[in-house]
């Protein structure tokens, strides 16, 4: 056997060159055939198809241009076809239509379509309008201390009266809306639907916006509308099935002189969206008008012009000369160079290039790549900053904006309510059980749960600014709003010092008033514990670990509100002493109702939200609290919280009602003393969630309440020990466990028994302390039983004007 292998092994030795260049040149032979043919194929893939025949001249028919054996047929799905005279070329053309058609592309999802019956080309090639058709006019205002509000009124009625003295009854009456209370996508995705059944109506929208030097709900709008023209979903274009549009801006020229230095700037903005939304049908030009001088003058020249279009409108079916829309000029700016629309099909190029009614500026060239080599002969000198001054630097860099500026309306409302603003974007204030408290007349509901006396507790936040607009907000939307944070970042110490600076000198502010005791005013002048519940949102702060990290350094407990909307920051957080998460709603569409989140991921936020809480009640107390609006949250969502609360698993449930806080100043979204729901109610809504608990096998009780708070507490059998309730909290054993390390539970620092005055039936008031009347007379006895408490809770609460999140 190994003799014949090395007879092979010398047989290959000795012919391997001829057999290896015989096997090389049969290699290259395939090489050369298999290249031969794909240059036959790629040949007449090259030539022209008999779809697609090359352009000629207008008239070459009848001057005698050569066909080249080309004849015509007749369209198919809107492509002429055409057909050579050869036998090859007719066999080529049956090939191709037998081929089979290419899987079709995502689906994209247009804006709304104009129909037939909406509008129809005049005999000159205008846009008209269906006679049978009913224009309804909507104002969209944005007002933030109330100034723009009162015009825009004033507006509606003026444009109101002035149209129902015209010959046409086809224009309806204008509809208001503020912006801070809409769903974006009902009005600016696609135009409304007709709310009457049977009505034929077409929408034309007027938008009354002011500019701000802060981040306010304007700014949502703006995003929301540069988002939808950006989105690949959504057509450049959804709202052209608008009759038109127009824009009316206040400034301050005290503040912004020109244009180019902000004058109106966030209503010039809203006025380019707009014409890129709408297929740039501006039926009126951009109005502006300075508060300070001739604003109302700008606005009444204004409505006249948009009642003149308007007129026209319903007259000639015409939005007028000059208007986009109407046929006539064409207009040549940004709006033009800025049009961002999918490059065409080899089809659509041709279509668009036989049948463009008008030509666009060519857009400009998008920016080269550069190679990584060519990089470094263009970066900037390198500089050395411990021997060059700071003024020899060639770039700046851009400075953040504040989230609240001193000279802001915001500042200005804020600090009327009573807060102490703190940096650029934080805030203090007292709330009224801190006075009470201080006169011995009751703390909140946090002394009866958790053993928290008002008058040792801290009410502050980190960040005023909010991602919800929330209808039972106690700020009425004065405070910031924001998805993101884009502002300056001040230090976690500032705030801290600067808070307890604010804190204790509106402590002081207090000697002077009768009744408060001096054991408890110097008791008060050592914070004890700090309620980042204020307004706004405190996980939002992007250092708010490091904050929590100060606080606990002074041995000052820590109870934290978030608004369930950010589940990264809620995921990233250090133990706190409680952690609240607001559950304002059982389903999705009544918490876009009752919160207004300016996310539109805010339901999937939520239950993520819910589920980092579900993993963090093994190592801290968790909480879910729940606002009960009346008309909002309350008929039928029973089992919806009780499925949130089977998610969530919290330690504690907090139910308490809404407390009326005054009428927003905004249209149409201030609640009532009828949204406040009577403390019966609120025990009878409790009542119901423990038993939905019950029959979902899970083990709570209503450990607690606090009438006077309009409070009641669910608490986990986890804290119902040897047959009686443990709901306070051990705050030297907290301390105690930040302090050693390492993991801990919430039964580490749980404390004693709940006091009997504060526990389910007892009303939950101090005895220690006095109750009084919303005129400071004495009322009955100090614990009291629930049913001698209700009516005076209400009563007391709100009057004092204090919101649902104070306390």
């Amino acid at each position: 056997m190994s003799g014949r292998f090395e007879g092979l092994l010398a047989a290959w030795h000795e012919n391997r060159a001829p057999i290896l260049g015989f096997a090389v040149c049969v290699f290259l032979s395939v090489c050369s055939i298999i290249r031969r043919r794909r240059s036959q194929l790629q040949k007449q893939t090259e030539s022209p198809l008999s779809c697609s025949p090359a352009l000629r001249p207008a008239g070459s028919e009848k001057s005698g241009w050569p066909s080249d054996g080309i004849e015509k047929l007749p369209k198919v799905d809107g492509v002429i076809l055409a057909k050579e005279k050869t036998e090859d070329a007719r066999i080529l053309e049956i090939d191709i239509l037998k081929a089979p058609k290419s899987r079709p592309a995502p689906k994209r999802v247009t804006g709304s379509k104009r129909g037939k019956s909406l509008q129809s080309l005049s005999s000159n090639g205008q846009e008209k309008l269906d006679l049978h058709l009913d224009v309804k006019p909507i104002v969209f205002f944005s007002s933030l201390t109330g100034s723009t509000e009162r015009y825009v009124k004033k507006l509606v009625a003026n444009l109101s009266t002035s149209l129902s003295k015209g010959q046409s009854s086809r224009i309806r009456e204008p509809q208001l809306l503020d912006l801070s209370y809409i769903d974006y996508d009902d009005y600016f995705v696609t135009p409304p639907k007709s709310s009457e059944a049977g009505q034929n109506t077409a929408y034309f929208y007027l938008l009354v916006v002011p500019t701000y030097n802060i981040d306010t709900i304007l700014n949502n709008f703006l995003a929301h509308l540069q988002e939808t023209h950006h989105d690949f979903r959504i057509d450049t274009a959804p709202l052209s099935g608008l009759l038109g549009y127009s824009v009316f801006g206040f400034g301050d020229r005290e503040g912004w002189p020109t244009e180019e230095k902000g004058f109106c700037s966030q209503a010039r903005e809203v006025d380019k969206w707009m014409a890129k939304l709408t297929g740039r049908r501006r039926a009126f030009p951009l109005g502006m008008g300075d508060v300070g001088s001739d604003g109302s003058k700008r606005l009444e020249e204004w409505r006249l012009g948009v009642e003149e279009v308007l007129q026209s409108l319903v007259e000639t079916g015409q939005l007028g000369e000059g208007a986009p829309g109407s046929g006539d000029a064409v207009e040549s700016d940004e709006e033009d160079l800025e049009i961002e629309n999918p490059g065409p099909t080899e089809q659509e190029g041709q279509t668009l290039a036989l049948n463009s009614p008008r030509k666009r500026r060519k857009l400009p060239a998008p920016p080269t790549l550069d190679d990584l080599e060519d990089i470094g002969r263009k970066a900037p000198i390198p500089i050395d900053f411990t021997t060059s001054s700071a003024s020899t630097s060639t770039s700046t860099t851009p400075t953040l904006p504040a989230m609240v500026p001193t000279t802001s309306p915001t500042y200005t409302a804020l600090a009327k309510q009573g807060y102490t603003i703190i940096g650029s974007h934080s805030g203090v204030k007292i709330c009224r059980w801190t006075k009470s408290a201080l006169r011995g007349r009751g703390s909140c509901y946090k002394h009866s749960f958790y053993d928290i006396a008002s008058h040792l507790c801290m009410e502050t936040t980190p960040s005023l600014s909010c991602s919800n607009k929330c209808v039972f907000c106690w700020r009425h939307g004065t405070n910031p709003v924001g998805t993101t944070w884009r502002w300056q970042v001040d230090p976690p110490e500032i705030i801290l010092n600067g808070a307890l600076e604010g804190h204790y000198k509106k402590i002081r502010m207090m000697r002077g008033v009768p009744g408060v005791r001096a054991e408890r005013f110097a008791e008060a002048m050592r914070v004890r514990h700090c309620a980042l519940s204020l307004v706004g949102e405190p996980i939002f702060y992007p250092h708010i670990n490091a904050f929590l990290a100060l606080l606990h350094a002074k041995r000052i407990s820590s109870f934290l509100v978030c608004n369930a909307q950010h589940p990264d920051q809620l995921a990233a957080l250090t133990p706190v002493t409680q952690l609240y998460v607001s559950i304002d709603a059982s389903n999705r569409d009544s918490l876009r109702t009752i919160d207004r989140p300016l996310h539109r991921d805010f339901w999937e936020r939520f239950q993520r939200c819910l589920d980092i809480l579900r993993e963090k009640r093994f190592s801290q107390r968790t909480v879910f609290r729940l606002t009960l609006v009346k008309g909002f949250n309350i008929d039928d969502e029973v089992d919806g919280y009780a499925d949130l609360v089977a998610r969530g698993l919290p330690c504690f449930v907090e139910i308490k009602g809404v407390t009326y806080c005054g009428t927003s100043t905004s249209s149409s979204a201030g609640l009532t003393m009828q949204n406040v729901p009577f403390y019966t109610e609120v025990v009878a809504f409790v009542e119901a969630l423990n038993t939905a608990l019950e029959k979902r096998g899970l083990d709570y009780g209503i450990a607690a309440e606090h009438a006077h708070s309009c409070c009641v507490l669910l608490a986990s059998k986890r804290f119902f020990v040897e047959g009686k309730w443990h709901t306070l909290i051990d705050y030297e054993k907290f301390f105690e466990c930040l302090e050693r390390g390492g993991e801990f539970q919430p039964e580490d620092y749980m404390g004693g028994e709940t006091p009997e005055w504060a526990t389910w039936g007892r009303g939950g008031f101090d005895p220690r302390d006095e109750r009084v009347d919303r005129k400071g007379r004495p009322v009955g006895g100090g614990g009291g039983g629930t049913e001698g408490t209700c009516s005076g809770v209400v009563e007391s609460a709100g009057s004092e004007g204090v919101g649902v999140a104070e306390g």
